[in-house]
């Protein structure tokens, strides 16, 4: 049996105090596919081809510039992990640098982000398997949602085994899809149309200008997020800080792969604005060169990212919600682990509350559940302010207190980190002049205030943690104080 995992840090930033629970279940093959696969979701097989039409050829520059801004982000989140590797990293980092507060804040905000997500995925699954199942949508996802669910119930491992598969197939896919791309670009495919004139032969590289590039750096940078899925499981292997680390660092490679070459093979072999690349790039790409039932190949690799996902935001939202628990921000009842060392009522929690995205999807498909996923748009990004916030604070008082424990770091820092902060506020602040992108930011913003309307509830119906001295950062200061949790 595997050994349980220290799910809890001391609030001083001392050593992890004893373990609490959860079961060091995956291995290292298990992190390096869960984060390759958070890097690859159905958003870069099915979304890219709206950026591709906002920003021509040009958004293989829109993907490189958000893919830096998400690999600073979780560089910084490394260094924290690294310091200190905690259960539900966020919301954790956020408490022990700014307080209770931000700590319930981030993390009930994640949790939400996850539960809507999978039920969006659910339906987005569904809608896929209809093709090939004379069922119900809703009996699909109902589907769907209990075998995910049961893969989670099961062990963290057998999460990070499905995980495993699903992450290679996709791997496979565009591994496979960068060869056949190659081969035609270079005329070594035959019946190849060989050269790069695509790039520039309609209306330029950049067709829209530098306006074009940035409003799609806008809808980009919402592609990569699961990129930090790797830092939430680190806390349930045997070796966090080496996983963080090679994760981590294999995330510029990622993003440079999986997505700016793949999206420069397919402006490449098309031209940008055609009408099929809107609908289906890949798709599209893989037709125009004549590859056999490439639509059926692209649908089973989606429907794969879309389990992927599913799989993934299951085990997230629970993590999350359990670190909630333990920290006294949610009843005491969902802290309770099972025999195998799962948060079993986490899980269920979760995927009780992604049915209100699903049965909104067929009640209210253009109201409500539209709401729903214009609710989560932004929120990560909100996360990642967060993130970049704690980053700045933990490591001004770890090289205070331990500098021996900031054995990985983030590049330029200061510096850096308030670049990407900046950075990020750029990005609300284009999407609130955007008309395309502002009921995005609005809804966000909503879900945002909502959650920190309902810090008070807290001492209601929080879990009662044991009575400890809590040292907590003032904010934007290097003051410590003691206050009692």
């Amino acid at each position: 049996m595997s050994e349980p995992v220290g799910a809890k840090v001391s609030e001083t930033g001392a050593a992890p105090e004893p373990p609490q629970g959860l079961r060091t279940g995956l291995r290292r093959r298990h992190m390096t596919m869960i984060g390759i696969g958070g890097a690859i979701g159905a958003g870069l097989f099915v979304g890219s081809g709206s950026v591709i039409r906002t920003a021509g050829p040009a958004a293989v520059l829109s993907y490189a510039a958000a893919g830096l801004v998400v690999l600073c982000v979780l560089r910084a989140l490394g260094e924290m992990v690294v310091a200190r590797p905690v259960a539900g990293s966020m919301g954790e980092y956020a408490r022990l640098a700014m307080g209770p507060f931000a700590g319930f804040t981030v993390g009930w905000l994640y949790w939400y982000l996850y539960v809507i997500l999978v039920g969006a995925e659910a339906v987005a699954g569904a809608a896929i398997l209809g093709a090939w199942i004379d069922l119900d949508q809703w009996v699909l996802s109902a589907g769907l949602l209990v075998i995910m669910t049961a893969v989670n119930l099961l062990s963290v491992k057998s999460f990070g085994e499905f995980e495993f598969w699903f992450a290679s197939i996709k791997v496979v896919a565009i591994v496979g899809f960068l060869a056949v791309g190659l081969a035609w670009i270079f005329g070594l495919w035959p019946g190849a149309e060989a050269g790069f004139g695509n790039l520039t032969g309609h209306g330029g590289f950049a067709p829209n200008g530098v306006t074009g590039i940035f409003s799609a750096i806008v809808v980009v940078m919402f592609a990569f997020g699961g990129t930090e899925i790797v830092t939430v499981a680190a806390a349930e292997t045997t070796e966090p800080a080496k996983a963080v680390t090679r994760a981590t660092n294999s995330v510029l490679w990622r993003v440079g792969l999986f997505y700016v070459a793949s999206i420069f093979l397919v402006v490449t072999i098309l031209p940008w604005n055609d009408a099929k690349v809107l609908q289906s790039p890949f798709v599209s790409a893989l037709d125009h060169i004549g590859i056999p039932a490439a639509g059926t190949i692209m649908q089973v690799v989606i429907l794969t990212a879309v389990l992927s996902v599913l799989n993934s935001a299951i085990y997230v939202s629970s993590r999350m919600l359990y670190v909630l628990t333990r920290d006294g921000d949610a009843p005491a009842a969902l802290v309770k682990l099972n025999k195998r060392g799962v948060p079993a009522r986490a899980v269920l929690l979760g995927t009780i509350a992604a049915w209100a995205a699903v049965i909104a999807s067929y009640i209210s498909p253009d109201k409500v559940f539209t709401f729903l996923v214009n609710s989560i748009g932004v929120v990560l990004a909100f996360v990642y302010v967060a993130i970049m916030f704690s980053q700045l604070r933990l490591r001004a008082r770890l090289r205070r207190e331990d500098p021996a424990a900031l054995t990985y770091r983030m590049w330029g820092y200061p510096y850096l980190s308030w670049a990407v902060i900046i950075a990020l506020f750029a990005v609300f602040v284009a999407m609130a002049r955007n008309p395309d992108q502002r009921n995005q930011l609005i809804a966000s913003t909503v879900s945002l205030l909502v959650v920190m309307a309902a810090y008070p509830l807290r001492a209601e119906f929080g879990r009662k943690p044991p009575v400890r001295e809590v040292e907590v950062l003032q904010p934007l200061t290097g003051r410590t104080t003691s206050r009692r949790a």
